[in-house]
């Protein structure tokens, strides 16, 4: 669904953006090879398949471990398990597999914040401690800005690959 100009509930709003980000960059990653999916164009060195796994992870490091609270498996798993490393693929990371755990996300995300108060402040004890805890629409925003960012990334990335630009 398109984000509508009517929709005034600000965390029905969030939903359909974060929608409309996740069909963006599954139809900037369709179409590319194996190999293009896999290497870099980019000085800094990131592949767009590592650039999906990055938020596959994001996504769930606000909602679950974050927003819940959940503890989850190694959060940072898109890199490594160390905040600051580089993002990687593991072995069996495949363009399907990583849109199918983006979409599961996606519908994980609204499932949880559907209908909940944009004030909610998130729980301490998964992502936050007592004092760093976010409200759910800040941790919406962020996750948007995230996407939205990266969507732009993979813009360029698939451009220099082949050519397809636009939305």
């Amino acid at each position: 669904m398109k984000p509508g100009r009517e929709v005034a509930d600000t965390i029905e709003l969030h939903l359909q953006y974060l929608d409309r980000y996740r069909g963006i960059v599954e139809n900037k990653l369709t179409g590319l090879s194996e190999t293009e999916l896999r290497t870099s164009r980019m000085p800094s060195g990131w592949s767009p398949l590592e650039l999906l796994k990055h938020l596959v992870f994001m996504e769930r490091r606000w909602l679950r471990w974050g927003f819940t609270a959940e503890q989850v498996e190694h959060p940072w798993g898109d890199s490594g398990d160390d905040p600051d490393g580089r993002w990687e693929l593991a072995p069996g990371d495949t363009l399907e597999s990583l849109l199918a755990q983006l979409h599961a996300g996606g519908e994980y995300t609204r499932h949880v914040v559907a209908g909940a108060d944009p004030a909610t402040v998130a729980p301490a004890g998964g992502r936050f401690g007592t004092d760093d805890r976010p409200t759910l629409n800040w941790i919406l925003f962020h996750v948007l800005q995230e996407y939205a960012r990266h969507a732009g990334h993979l813009d360029v990335a698939r451009e220099l690959a082949d050519g397809v630009t636009g939305e």
